[in-house]
């Protein structure tokens, strides 16, 4: 199973946001820099700002391209806030 995940670094008040099969780890990853040339790896103050968990890989890809096409902060903070955006989007693309 997959997770669609949103960091958060309030040293830059930026998002990331990315898919995988194994957060923890993944997570783990940003936080020690893991591949140096990488966005996250310029900050260390990455936290897990929302999850979308249990997803197919596909699926789990597919809704990380849609909510990186919004290109919205506000799109970013209304899925943590309204349940039904993340409904609909594994819905969608299922």
């Amino acid at each position: 199973m997959a997770t669609v995940y949103i960091l958060y670094s309030s040293i830059k008040n930026k998002y990331y946001i990315g898919s995988c099969i194994n957060l923890s780890e993944r997570i783990l990853e940003h936080k020690i820099g893991k591949y140096k040339n990488s966005y996250t790896s310029k900050l260390n103050d990455w936290i897990l700002f929302y999850s979308m968990d249990h997803l197919e890989y596909k699926q789990a890809r597919l809704i990380e391209k849609h909510i990186k096409r919004m290109k919205s902060k506000k799109y970013i903070k209304d899925l943590k806030k309204y349940e039904s955006i993340s409904f609909n989007l594994i819905k969608l693309y299922s």
